[in-house]
């Protein structure tokens, strides 16, 4: 393990970081971590107040998120609203913030050579924030506006579903992100000033002593530090302390409950809940983690694989979630069928079975062996992340760790300790039990309403001999433990590269495929990328072609689940898409042993079948996502429209549903050796790979798919290399497309309006993002700041198929869009409710 100094010990950091790290305490308390990284070409900045939405008064939700887009918005050094948005973002950056439950988070990055400044208007948030009267209101309706954005979310849903049965005198009852009714009505009819209130909010609960700052540069630790101390010696320090919600937010009668929640979108989930002891207190001992990699294996014989083999669910994930550190929540979320939602008994039967099963098999050494194992080499050869991103995890994390695991922190579980196991295994217990069952078919069955979100649900109470019943009446299946995994990398040297090719070249070229290779030459990492682009005519072609397709590659990594999990925990990925041509397959990960899996998902794709089962499960989940697109928020629909509109071989989704509708397991099996009858394959390999090696993945793929005897690939014919097209709007020619929104529950409009500029070419592209560079800031202040329309607004840069554009984005739930008056060239979409 390597280290870096801090004034007061070691920070453990990775063995292939080559970043430089210090710790500073400044005389105002304010602790920091800086970070010096020489070939970084921005730098970044993230401030961790420890007040979030908890601390928020009685009769002032939202306060602390209000206080969060206030503070961020001027000081009195810098009073141009949103200045250090609209500097950061002419320099090649970006900033934000959020407000947890106990943290609010501020950050930025920016270019190298604009660090200084950018990082002396963030300090003055913090030293003399404006708060103007002024931006008051305006803010209040910018909370107002991404409060409706999230109104009509499944997860924040049933999140404050699951916060609102609980206990109404402990902080996680409450409701965190504010809205015009807590922030401005309320108050108004109490007779308080809110400026006033976030005033006092902010004198009572910002103190230097509280707050963590990192920062991420490019110059030695003695110039940043200098730096540092320089611009926030000044914030003040009040001696406050950390703010502390001591008890369960869960008494035993919110425990042994089975709620049924009605979601607005179409499909059945199951949410089984625990209050367990937080793992932050064990760490290194990682018990949520351990237990999590048993319930939520989905190798052969684990309860997913038992669920999927009987028909009832489609995915299955099992974690700790919602933690401080005074409490937590260990959940076992089943994505069901609507096989699975008629057998929701049987499911948590087996779910309390296999977790018995766990129990009675002890805490094995092996297990937590391995886990530590994957976690270790995840950890010491993991890629560097955005700097913004790395700032604003640690930064999160330097209240709950030692200095010397700021960059650890819960990541590396290495003591065996089988008692903390056990002690949050025993609390998975049926008397320990919350039970949370959405599904749109208890529309008309409820009879309470959640009064944040308007979630109707009902709830009733269950025993544990209830529980035990369902055990002993769930169906006889063989569930057992994972077995060794034989997926786990050993082998972490780095090839001898000879050839230092700075851009991918083509190595290879035939007329099934063609190689392209970069090898690694900068990162030196013992990882690869492989990208394999599977060019079918056929796939687009229609429709009903565009359904098969999804199917098809649903299907094979339904087929490959059991045997490629262990791959995927190991720390070697794959994924199968839709692609503009037909479908792709990546892998991703530890180089060591991805050609055994590149080769199992290419054996699979030779020998593939259709299973009648498998593919009714399938159909039943593509179905439902068709039907859901209609829930999607209306800029995402207004920007699916736009691309539907421009691209060719793009049809609605709405066609899709009924081309979906009429297909059988017959018609996949029909259809596949036709889809991949004519197929070329574009292969991207990178990473700690040789160049014989791509080679002979390549030819791998060939002889399986092309040279058999019969083959089940040929090569396409000349005319059917066929690329993408985009259609050519004209010049000095208005376009509108109107559609009427698909949700009726869901008040916001939306517009997008595309500009077509040009096609691909290296000086114009320039151009073109130097101009959004420069507009971007301006667009945003001027339509959310200035004009209110809403929440969701954004100049962006687009690409179709190598045809340039700019498009502007406005959702609002106040103003309907209409952009006939004014409209300049382009195409304009709306979208409204």
């Amino acid at each position: 393990m390597a280290t870096a100094t801090a004034a007061d010990g070691e920070i453990l950091k990775a063995r292939t970081d080559e970043r430089e790290y210090r710790k500073i305490v400044l005389k105002n308390s304010l602790q920091v971590l800086l970070i010096s990284d020489p070939e970084t070409d921005k730098c970044a900045a993230s401030m961790n107040v420890s007040v979030g939405s908890f601390s928020d008064p009685e009769g002032l939700e939202g306060l602390a998120h209000f206080l969060e887009h206030m503070l961020f918005y001027a000081s009195e050094k810098f009073p141009e609203e949103n200045g250090l948005f609209k500097f950061v973002t002419e320099h090649g950056g970006s900033s934000n913030a959020y407000t947890a439950i106990e943290n609010t988070n501020y950050h930025f990055n920016v270019h190298t050579d604009s660090f200084d400044e950018a990082l002396d208007r963030f300090a003055q948030f913090f030293i003399t924030p404006l708060m103007s009267a002024d931006a008051t209101m305006r803010e209040i309706m910018a909370v107002d506006s991404e409060h409706q954005k999230n109104l009509l979310s499944d997860s924040r849903r049933m999140r404050q579903l699951q916060k609102h049965l609980s206990r109404e005198d402990h902080p996680y009852h409450k409701f965190g992100s504010g809205n015009m009714d807590t922030l401005h009505v309320q108050p108004e009819t109490k007779g308080l000033d809110i400026r006033r209130e976030l005033i006092k909010f902010y004198d009572e609960h910002y103190s230097a002593n509280i707050m963590n700052l990192v920062v991420y540069g490019k110059e030695n630790l003695d110039k940043t530090q200098g730096l540092v101390e320089e611009l926030f010696q000044d914030i003040r320090n009040t001696d406050k302390s950390i703010p502390r919600f001591p008890g369960q937010p869960c008494t035993l009668d919110h425990l042994q409950v089975l709620v049924k929640a009605v979601p607005t979108r179409q499909g059945h989930e199951l949410t089984v809940s625990w209050p367990v002891t937080p793992s932050i207190h064990h760490y290194e001992e990682a018990p949520c983690k351990y237990i999590s990699r048993l319930i939520g294996h989905e190798g052969e014989g684990s309860l997913f694989h038992a669920f999927k083999i009987l028909g009832w669910a489609t995915r299955l994930h099992a974690g700790e979630t919602g933690w401080t550190m005074e409490y937590s929540f260990f959940n076992v979320t089943i994505a069901l069928t609507d096989a699975g939602h008629e057998h929701m008994q049987d499911i948590l039967g087996l779910l309390f079975r296999h977790i018995n099963l766990v129990q009675q098999s002890g805490i094995s050494q092996w297990i937590f062996d391995e886990l530590s194992a994957i976690c270790e080499a995840e950890f010491h050869y993991q890629a560097k992340t955005q700097p913004m991103s790395y700032a604003i995890n640690i930064s999160s994390k330097m209240t709950m760790y030692p200095t010397k695991h700021w960059l650890v922190g819960s990541s590396l579980p290495w003591k065996f300790n089988p008692a903390s196991v056990e002690k949050v295994l025993n609390e998975l217990s049926p008397k320990n039990v919350r039970i949370f069952w959405a599904s749109y078919k208890f529309e008309g069955q409820t009879d309470k309403v959640e009064p944040w979100y308007n979630t109707a649900y009902s709830l009733e109470k269950i025993t544990k001999f209830t529980i035990q019943e369902w055990v002993q009446s769930a169906p006889e299946v063989k569930l057992q433990l994972p077995t060794p995994n034989v997926y786990i990398p050993t082998d972490f040297s780095l090839k001898d590269v000879k050839d230092k090719d700075i851009f991918p070249v083509l190595l290879r070229k035939t007329t099934f495929s063609r190689l392209w290779y970069k090898p690694d030459t900068k990162f030196l990492r013992p990882k690869a990328y492989i990208k394999m682009d599977f060019n079918c005519p056929l796939a687009l072609s229609s429709p009903d072609a565009v359904v098969l397709s999804n199917i098809f590659v649903r299907l094979l990594e339904d087929y490959l689940n059991e045997y490629a999990y262990y791959a995927h925990i190991a720390g070697l990925r794959y994924g199968l898409s839709l692609s503009d041509n037909g479908f792709e397959l990546y892998l991703v990960g530890f180089n060591h042993k991805l050609r055994i899996l590149l080769e199992a998902i290419i054996q699979k794709m030779a020998k593939f079948e259709v299973k009648p089962d498998r593919f009714s499960v399938i159909k039943e989940t593509v179905t439902k996502l068709y039907k859901n697109k209609k829930f999607r928020k209306p800029y995402e629909q207004a920007m699916s429209y736009c691309s539907m509109v421009l691209q060719d071989h793009s049809w609605p989704w709405t066609e899709k549903l009924d081309a979906l509708s009429c297909l059988e397991a017959q018609d996949l099996a029909n259809f596949v050796p036709m889809l991949l009858s004519r197929t070329f394959v574009e292969c991207y390999i990178a990473g700690n790979v040789e160049k014989s090696e791509a080679e002979s993945m390549v030819q791998h793929i060939e002889d399986v798919l092309f040279n058999d005897p019969k083959p089940i690939c040929r090569p396409l014919l000349p005319s059917q290399f066929l690329t993408s097209r985009v259609v050519e709007l004209g010049t000095g020619v208005k376009y509108l497309y109107h559609q009427e929104g698909s949700n009726p529950n869901d008040e916001n409009s939306a517009l997008v309006h595309y500009i077509q500029v040009h096609q691909d070419e290296f000086s114009m592209n320039i151009k073109l993002q130097l101009f959004k560079l420069v507009a971007k800031q301006a667009t945003f202040h001027q339509l959310r700041t200035v004009e209110q329309l809403g929440y969701v607004t954004s100049l962006s840069q687009r690409n179709y198929s190598g045809v340039y554009g700019l498009q502007f984005l406005i959702q609002s739930s106040v103003k309907v869009p209409n952009c006939l008056a004014s409209l300049p060239l382009g195409l304009c979409i709306t979208q409204s409710s």
